[in-house]
């Protein structure tokens, strides 16, 4: 199989070029930068082309003779990115995509939305069915991208919808870095009580789940939510993750609200900088918002079955952020 992955140098995207290497595959990568992997991908054989998705010549050659388009590539959460760069990513590239994989006869798309489309899940878990309720533009223009894919999928193009939960896993330069140096620091600070629901997904997994989503017949024209088995609350992760790397982590808990006003006033005292700043309101609602889902389509359909649980996959990731010091 010869497989174009978009935003392929991206911890996501280049998990997934890894694994398609391992299997034989050849791999092209689109991506607007470089990443820490570039080197690393392009050593193991991936045709690595550097622009972006916006752009449609550099997306044609892409493209090229590609049987199977897995579609990662997204302007991502950037407090004060202008909307304009949002839609013209998510929305506009999407549908132009789709339009030049029409015409080279692309057997298969794979197109990776989120389960930040759902927003806050009032009656968990959630499902595919859940409301959809996006609460931020990052999250609107991902689901207006899957109304694209559906414009097409009506038209018969074979096109599979991923809403993955919260990615993480060897190589997250993300939220759970964040996690684990805050526990790391022997006091973590929940804002409320802690019994947010949270639902992670070890990249293994979520791979796992891009595999059969490119090969399953049953796919055509489906959503998914993909996570992994279970869900937890916010402070059982952040315990579990204290178990592995400090045992005497303490625990405090303070009001919510006061942290969510002064989260709106730094965002605001930001705008002008034109930076992201170093708290604001989305940040401060990982303490309140449930997100968590059944994955009963995806294994009914698909046959996809997480393999890697939580407490696994939390310890490859801190050994990874301390071999690569992330972590002291």
């Amino acid at each position: 199989m010869k497989a174009l992955v978009t935003g392929g140098t991206g911890f996501t995207g280049s998990h997934l070029v890894r694994r398609l290497l391992s299997k034989g595959h050849e791999v092209v990568v689109l991506d607007n930068e470089k990443g820490m992997v570039y080197e690393d991908l392009e050593k193991n054989g991936a045709r690595i082309l550097l622009g972006s998705v916006t752009d449609e010549r550099i997306l044609k050659d892409a493209i090229g003779d590609c049987e199977v388009i897995f579609h990662l590539a997204a302007a991502f959460r950037k407090v004060n990115l202008p909307k304009k760069v949002y839609w013209n990513t998510n929305v506009t590239a999407m549908r132009r995509l789709l339009e030049i994989a029409g015409e080279k006869n692309v057997r298969k798309i794979v197109y990776c939305s989120t389960q930040g489309v759902h927003g806050n899940v009032d009656n968990p878990p959630g499902d595919e069915m859940t409301p959809i309720a996006p609460e931020d533009y990052y999250q609107f223009t991902k689901y207006e991208g899957e109304k694209v894919a559906q414009e097409f999928i009506r038209s018969g193009m074979d096109i599979t919808i991923l809403r993955p939960t919260a990615i993480y896993g060897p190589g997250d330069p993300g939220r759970f870095l964040m996690l684990f140096k805050r526990v790391g620091s022997g006091m973590f600070p929940f804002f409320g009580n802690g019994n947010a629901l949270y639902h992670p997904l070890h990249i293994d997994n979520f791979n796992d789940a891009f595999e059969l989503a490119a090969s399953r017949p049953e796919a055509k024209g489906q959503v998914y939510i993909i996570a992994d088995s279970k869900y937890y609350t916010i402070e059982e992760i952040v315990r579990k993750i204290g178990a592995i790397m400090n045992p005497n982590l303490k625990i405090r808990h303070f009001p919510f609200w006061p942290l969510y006003w002064l989260s709106a006033l730094v965002e605001l005292a930001y705008i002008p900088l034109h930076v992201d700043p170093p708290l604001f309101r989305r940040r401060a609602d990982w303490f309140r918002q449930n997100r968590a889902f059944k994955i009963d389509k995806a294994r009914r359909e698909l046959g996809y079955e997480p393999k890697i649980d939580l407490d696994t996959g939390l310890r490859q990731t801190y050994e990874w952020y301390k071999a690569n010091r992330y972590l002291k």
